[in-house]
């Protein structure tokens, strides 16, 4: 079985990622937290895309481990708001923000907006001993409601709705978010990689 190590303070991101190993190669894989992650000065996440912040974030944690380590950057990007949250969708309502009060701001912002076209964006990046060895990209294309639905998932998921299921990802179980999800793809883009 291959180890992996995922620089993450998420534990919702982590309980997908083993989720979807378990569904997608049962056996192969096994995902730790980096061991002692929550001691490591975390690196400034100053790029300007998701793919530059999971790169920075990956290369610099796999410096720390005996192992290959992965790092996602991951986020919504709304049209009407030309792309935003992006790359700050973590820290939307600020340094210390939380799911809701996120929510809350994205509401705000799309008062009377017509236009709720968005799309979930996630790149991994995968590194070992300081050297990056792939990079993968998902996304999934959906619209934003005016109030949440469902209680699962994370972040803005419980707003996210995906026509082709009829659902939002706060809504749609384990198994039919990972069919679809940005998250999802990039994670059986690194499988598959990893499988070569």
């Amino acid at each position: 079985m291959t180890r992996l190590y995922c620089a993450t303070t998420n534990p919702g991101k982590l309980s997908e990622f083993q989720h979807a190993a378990d569904e997608l190669a049962p056996g192969e894989f096994h995902f730790d937290l980096l061991p002692g992650f929550r001691e490591l000065a975390p690196p400034e996440e100053d790029g300007a895309t998701f793919a530059a912040n999971a790169i920075l974030k990956a290369v610099y944690y796999s410096r720390h481990a005996a192992g290959m380590v992965f790092a996602d950057d991951s986020g919504l990007a709304v049209d009407a708001l030309d792309g935003a949250p992006g790359v700050h969708s973590a820290r939307f309502s600020g340094p210390a923000a939380t799911d809701a009060a996120n929510n809350r701001l994205l509401l705000e912002n799309l008062r009377g907006v017509h236009n709720r076209k968005a799309r979930y964006v996630c790149v991994i990046a995968l590194a070992q001993r300081g050297e990056l060895l792939g990079v993968f990209e998902g996304f999934v294309e959906g619209e934003i409601l005016d109030h949440e639905r469902g209680s699962g998932g994370f972040g803005y998921d419980p707003m996210f709705y995906y026509p082709p299921i009829g659902l939002t990802f706060g809504e749609a179980t384990k198994e039919q978010k990972l069919g679809v999800s940005h998250r999802g793809e990039a994670f059986r883009a690194m499988l598959e990689f990893l499988r070569r």
